[in-house]
């Protein structure tokens, strides 16, 4: 009877590793980019990204865009998000500084989960960006070129895009730490 067969040592076998053996679970076929030109499309890209989700969502915004960010939908996503998953967090990032004691839905819901949202105010070196961008897990994004525009892009399964730029938004996150 031959002995157990190995994925990590040894010749190269005529079958390579499951996936599931190396830790990294059923991988998906990236989707093709979703051009999104309304704000119910970007809506409903930013509530799939969301329920998407396993541990980690990041988003570049303006001033948390009330019209996208306090939509009733989209907060129950959040918040059925944060609840369901012991260690989600949620990092916001936006060019107007947001009070802790401010009225916008989502600085609400910090204050009530105050381990899973962080809301930071962009550093000086980053403030021209015109973007906007909400990253889930580092898989899918919803990206618009301006915040002024409902136009942009989204990508489901899509981890190369969506690391690149979770890599820009970290940098941003790391630069804009809050004084205190």
């Amino acid at each position: 009877m031959p002995g157990p067969q190995y994925y990590f040592a040894g010749p190269q076998t005529a079958s390579p590793a499951p996936i599931a053996v190396l830790g990294r679970g059923p991988q998906s076929a990236p989707e093709p980019l979703q051009v999104l030109t309304t704000l119910d499309e970007v809506r409903a890209a930013s509530r799939r990204a969301v329920a998407s989700a396993q541990r980690l969502l990041s988003i570049y915004s303006l001033d948390l865009e009330p019209k996208l960010y306090e939509h009733g939908p989209f907060l129950d996503t959040v918040q059925r998000f944060l609840l369901s998953h012991s260690f989600a967090k949620i990092r916001l990032l936006t060019q107007r500084p947001v009070p802790y004691t401010s009225q916008h839905k989502l600085a609400a819901m910090r204050r009530r989960l105050s381990g899973h949202i962080e809301i930071r105010t962009v550093a000086a070196e980053f403030a021209a960006r015109t973007s906007g961008m909400l990253i889930a897990d580092s898989r899918a994004i919803v990206y618009r070129a301006q915040v002024t525009s409902w136009e942009g892009v989204a990508g489901f399964e899509q981890p190369p895009i969506a690391r690149l730029y979770q890599q820009e938004f970290d940098e941003m996150w790391l630069a804009s730490v809050p004084k205190y």
